[in-house]
């Protein structure tokens, strides 16, 4: 298969409709498009997000309401998976060595939240590090009942 040079395709295009910068404009265009970004983004330093106290429970603060929300999804992400493997008894499509490495991790996001003080981070990677660690067992459980033979 040929592969055609630039000039070719320009012409196929330009013959089609559709405009094609030159690389002159297509810089000078990005160089604006930089610079606007960067003026927007000076002029937002103003706009800091304020922690303050949650509207359900004055005692939280807003950041750990969204962090417990958040929390939740990526935490409990991985119960659907783990769930089908105990209804199929079976190690088939589980991967041990990404909840293994995923449980290390989190592990260290439980320390990490003890560092900050947060309980959001600390309360839900402990649940994920549960979590990732009973898939991780399960998978070995049934790699090696599929493993033994059949008249056992």
């Amino acid at each position: 298969m040929l592969v055609p040079n630039s000039e070719s395709l320009r012409q196929r295009w330009v013959t089609k409709g559709v405009r094609v910068m030159n690389g002159d404009a297509f810089k000078k265009r990005t160089r604006g498009v930089l610079m606007l970004s960067v003026i927007m983004l000076c002029g937002c330093a103003d706009l800091v997000i304020r922690d303050t106290a949650s509207l359900l429970d004055p005692r939280f603060q807003r950041s750990e309401v969204v962090g417990v929300v958040a929390g939740f999804g990526t935490t409990f992400a991985a119960v659907p998976d783990l769930i089908a493997m105990f209804r199929r008894r079976s190690s088939k499509g589980m991967n041990p060595t990404m909840a293994g490495i995923m449980g290390i991790f989190q592990i260290l996001w439980v320390y990490y939240g003890l560092l900050i003080v947060s309980r959001p981070v600390v309360a839900w990677n402990t649940i994920a590090v549960a979590i990732n660690f009973l898939s991780v067992g399960a998978y070995l459980r049934f790699a090696r009942n599929e493993r033994r033979p059949t008249g056992q």
